[in-house]
């Protein structure tokens, strides 16, 4: 009589009592993994030895430990990194957080001891921040444009009149045609994608339009043969024909780019909304500096109609979104963003101070297995912002003589904590604009321990 081979599948209890807690899960985490596993020789009906099982399953908790939310260190030189969390807060808003965790004033009125408003204080900040009538916020900007489409379109006005060259996709594969049908919108298209002139947008307009909109090209750039009406110049077909026009900002610039660093000038919402566009939307992450959230501003019968919608309820922020963001707003009210907004601050550090700091890490580093020096680099602003600009930066170049290079950035990635680094020119690059200097000790750490291992 033959015996199945799933006799030899070992017992949930037998391969706990194997594991070690060295991935510090949650024993029903290691149990519920342990369960799948075993499910999966169940169904392949090929059994491996025990030891075979226990490796796989280590390498699968392992792989399961750092998945979880974690720090990094990004060395990669883009400040704006979407898949490392973005922009990263300034202290005042880790602080806010902290302390508005718990129990706070969300809904609460403290002068009269009723229930009150929610983010009164801070959209008044945005406001302010914007140079806006009026200004709010949900929790991304997609949101903020959802919103707006769902309240300025109602039969028979269901048309969004937009230029094709500003049916861009953003980051993760949202497109925007997607987005505005997806809100039950009816696309318009006017002009061509490279020249769009105001008469493409006079002879669209109609009884059936709901708004117009302008989708500012942050990701991409176009040059040579292009043209595009003056932001002007649609306002006043916009008020004539008695529609709003909107404008999808994206990055959440309040300031002139500019001045800070050589890159490009990207337009803050104060400087659209004076040349006449309705309402603007934004980030509040990205060249803000702040957490993920999407801010409204522009005139204030038109926030206050938005706050009316029944779908802004499902939009909102919640107390933590909220703190970060007053917090920051707050820097920027009080002349101190460039200082303590990260973001801004990087994009301000000098070139020189960057190779000071990457020739201490370099000349601490001591005898390792691998050549290393300090080299030039260009930094990115990242985030889908300033896509023509790049920054001069300093890099550590690492050639290890014993390992190559894409096992020494996957150690790299594994170590406490994961150092995030980019391989280019036959090196690993550690690009430091992006390092904070508190964790140039720890990065030094960090590279002695996988080279010398």
């Amino acid at each position: 009589m033959k015996h199945s081979p799933l006799r030899a599948i070992p017992s949930v209890e037998k391969l706990l009592q194997a594991l070690d807690d060295a991935f510090a899960l949650p024993r029903p985490v290691i149990v519920a993994q342990v369960r799948r596993e075993l499910t999966r020789l169940r169904r392949t009906r090929q059994v491996p030895d025990f030891d075979t099982v226990l490796e796989g399953l280590r390498h699968s908790l392992a792989e399961l430990a750092h998945s979880r939310l974690q720090p990094v260190i990004n060395a990669t030189g883009v400040l704006v990194h979407t898949n490392l969390g973005r922009a990263p807060l300034p202290p005042a808003a880790l602080a806010s957080l902290a302390a508005n965790a718990r129990y706070n004033n969300l809904e609460f009125d403290l002068v009269s001891g009723s229930r009150g408003g929610r983010a009164a204080y801070l959209e008044q900040l945005l406001a302010l921040l914007c140079g806006a009538e009026a200004a709010t916020v949900v929790n991304n900007c997609a949101a903020a444009l959802v919103l707006i489409l769902r309240h300025f379109l109602r039969p028979p006005r269901e048309e969004v009149l937009i230029s094709r060259g500003e049916l861009v996709q953003i980051g993760g594969g949202f497109r925007i045609p997607e987005i505005l049908e997806a809100s039950g919108a009816r696309l318009r298209e006017v002009g061509t994608t490279n020249r769009t002139a105001l008469r493409d947008y006079t002879q669209a307009i109609g009884p059936k339009t709901a708004l117009l909109l302008k989708v500012h090209q942050s990701n991409f750039f176009m040059s040579g043969f292009t043209a595009a009406p003056a932001t002007e110049e649609l306002a006043q077909l916009a008020r004539r024909k008695r529609v709003p026009l909107v404008e999808d900002l994206g990055s959440g610039a309040v300031v002139a780019t500019e001045k800070l660093a050589p890159v490009e000038h990207e337009p803050t919402p104060g400087e659209l909304l004076k040349r006449g566009v309705d309402l603007v939307c934004c980030s509040g992450d990205k060249l803000l500096g702040g957490p993920q959230a999407g801010l409204i501003a522009g005139r204030a019968r038109l926030v206050a109609a938005l706050k009316k919608e029944p779908f802004y309820r499902a939009l909102r922020c919640d107390k933590l979104t909220l703190s970060a963001l007053q917090a920051t707003a707050e820097l920027y009210l009080a002349g101190q963003a460039e200082a303590h907004v990260p973001v801004l601050a990087m994009l301000c550090q000098e070139e020189k101070h960057l190779r000071e700091r990457a020739e201490r890490i370099v000349g601490a580093l001591g005898n390792v297995p691998a050549r290393i020096r300090v080299g030039a680099n260009a930094a990115q602003i990242g985030g889908g912002t300033l896509p023509r600009s790049t920054l001069p930066s300093v890099a550590i170049e690492v050639t290890p003589t014993a390992l190559r290079l894409a096992e020494l950035a996957a150690r790299l990635r594994h170590g406490t904590p994961p150092v995030i680094s980019v391989l280019s020119g036959g090196a690993l690059k550690l690009d430091l604009r992006t390092v904070f200097p508190e964790q140039d000790e720890l990065l030094l750490s960090c590279l002695k321990a996988t080279l010398s291992s």
